[in-house]
């Protein structure tokens, strides 16, 4: 990376960018006419990550932000599914159901590259009756090592003197099946010597005996990715074909592939324009899909929903909103060169989005009964709480407050250290919402635990009265009535990793020292526990989040929630605790 500085970056970063810069420049000149056409080209082997959230608001969100400019403008939601080994309906239907979660409409607009098998064949045919490609008999050990190197040309295949009536032959009887796996190779006729590796007779078509999952048995020979890719796009009349960094030196090929198919007239002009953009490089996570496969089926995480994983499906289930990834693609915005986003920054991101939205709830994480030994046996009366201290449209609701409470274990200790004003022996503290309490004692266990507190409330002291106002106290714990709360399993996620860049080499380090990033996963990121919610919790529907008051902003789980069992998943603290760390 060209810049590995932690970069927090501000909201105004989508207003302008070098990316809008050339499509206002189209736009003034009508390159394209009334349209800007971007496309989300995933290929359908996996379940989408963080980064390709950047790419699908960038993409989805250029066609939105162009429409009034340019009535025309449209975004393709396109599946590149030219490996055959790999693809499953599976990961289509999860994509699109991302996609979708992140807000967008495909309907319409859903392409497969398989949809234009026949016509990539024809191009491919193209170049080959215009001396532009030919068939390579070579085993993939001998290319490999007349393909040159960085610094030195690579050499001719002793087949590409073969004429173009024997390479038509040839491809044609590679598509009826007549060879083997790997017993040929399609590949572009430009310059082995070209300073440019991709540029050196780079592969268009191979032999895979596979079953397609759209196409079937219908083709034993794909196109290879730069080839459908670029062809692909011209299909759709793609205007502006954004990916990121590592496709800067594909370009020359992309270009290259065009040019020669308008030249033979298979497309006009202008062609679509490759414009490349940094990924996305966060701190305490892997994006790598083989280092996330390896997550998973090494029983590392609980599959691809994993609230840890960074996958959008482990995003979802975790909490994190649609409006957050927003809100992060605009701070983090786009540019040219590489850098590492700090993970507070995503986090920072989904807190300011659920602070508006998430209605707030009480639930004692770590529960610990209190008597109030001067409180009537039987008798229950209502406080109130805000359901948002900020939207009062929302209302209040009724918390009951009974004899017996659940505090959180945390807000006593029976020998108070300095600076601890929450309660302790002859303490004081005013029970949210309710009523101001001194501690009078507390029980043990064998084992020196604390087991039970006993505190007596002062009745002139009920928040929302005049008497609420007599006395003050520095301490404010929240609880809940043992009557009124039902159990709920709270499920604590933390960052997967406990280090900012998993498995990079540390000071210290011998030079040839491979670090595992697997050693570096973080043992505190999945914690479960038994809390105490409110009745209502219990009720909510999956996926309803709220903020825990104290404790952070849960929601309620995709798919183990039930009203007979509440499980809530933490999506992230009320404030960054990896601050210092």
């Amino acid at each position: 990376m060209t810049d590995t500085a932690t970069e927090r970056t501000n909201t105004n970063a989508v207003a302008n960018n070098f990316i809008r810069s050339r499509i206002d420049e189209d736009c003034a000149k009508k390159t394209y006419g009334e349209k800007v056409v971007t496309r989300f080209p995933p290929e359908p082997n996996g379940f989408l990550h963080f980064g390709h959230a950047k790419s699908i608001f960038l993409n989805f969100g250029l066609a939105q932000d162009y429409a009034a400019q340019c009535p025309q403008s449209l975004c393709n939601l396109r599946f590149d599914d030219t490996n055959p080994t790999k693809e499953e309906t599976e990961y289509v239907d999860a994509i699109r159901e991302d996609v979708a979660w992140l807000g967008f409409d495909t309907s319409g607009r859903e392409f497969y590259a398989s949809n234009y098998f026949k016509r990539l064949y024809h191009c491919a045919e193209l170049l080959i009756t215009a001396n532009l490609a030919y068939v390579d008999s070579q085993d993939s050990d001998a290319m490999r090592a007349t393909r040159g190197t960085l610094t030195e040309p690579g050499k001719n295949s002793p087949f590409r003197t073969r004429t173009i009536e024997e390479n038509l032959d040839l491809f044609r009887r590679m598509r009826a099946g007549e060879f083997i796996d790997g017993a040929h190779i399609l590949r572009a006729k430009i310059d082995m010597a070209a300073p440019n590796m991709n540029l050196r007779d780079p592969a268009i078509y191979r032999i895979r005996h596979a079953h397609h999952h759209r196409t079937g048995d219908a083709w034993c020979i794909y196109p290879m990715y730069d080839f459908a890719h670029c062809v692909s796009d011209a299909i759709e009349g793609i205007s502006h074909s954004l990916c990121t960094l590592e496709f800067t030196d594909h370009r020359p090929l992309y270009e290259w592939f065009l040019d020669r198919l308008a030249e033979l007239g298979e497309f006009t002009r202008p062609l679509p324009q490759q414009i490349e953009f940094s990924r996305l490089n966060l701190t305490y996570v892997v994006l790598s899909k083989r280092k996330l496969i390896q997550l998973v089926t090494g029983g590392h995480v609980d599959g691809w929903n994993d609230p840890r994983l960074p996958t959008l499906k482990g995003a979802r289930r975790r909490g994190f909103t649609p409006e957050g990834f927003k809100r992060f693609a605009d701070r983090i915005g786009v540019s040219k060169s590489d850098s590492l986003i700090d993970y507070s920054v995503l986090e920072d991101c989904m807190r300011e989005d659920l602070n508006e939205r998430a209605e707030r709830r009480v639930a004692v994480l770590d529960p610990i009964k209190l008597v109030l030994t001067n409180y009537p046996d039987g008798q229950t009366e209502a406080c109130f709480a805000p359901n948002h201290p900020h939207h009062a449209e929302l209302g209040t609701r009724e918390i009951p407050l009974a004899r017996e409470l659940w505090i959180e274990r945390e807000d006593f200790m029976p020998e108070p250290v300095k600076g601890f004003f929450r309660l302790a022996p002859g303490k004081e503290v005013r029970l949210r919402y309710g009523y101001i309490i001194k501690c009078t004692g507390f029980d043990l266990d064998a084992n020196e635990q604390v087991t039970c507190i006993y505190a007596e409330y002062d009745p002139e002291t009920k928040s929302g009265t005049p008497g609420s106002e007599s006395r003050k106290v520095k301490g404010n714990i929240h609880w809940l009535s043992c009557k009124h709360a039902v159990p709920a399993e709270i499920r604590l996620y933390d960052r997967l990793f406990a280090v900012p860049n998993p498995g990079a080499h540390r000071e210290g380090d011998a030079p040839d020292l491979e670090r595992d990033f697997l050693n570096d996963i973080n043992p505190a990121a999945k914690n479960i526990q038994t809390g105490m919610v409110e009745l209502a919790l219990a009720q909510c529907e999956p996926e309803s989040c709220y903020q825990f008051e104290r404790n952070g902003y849960f929601v309620a789980d995709q798919y183990d929630h039930t009203a007979g069992k509440p499980v809530f998943n933490r999506t992230v603290t009320l404030r960054d605790s990896w601050g210092k760390s």
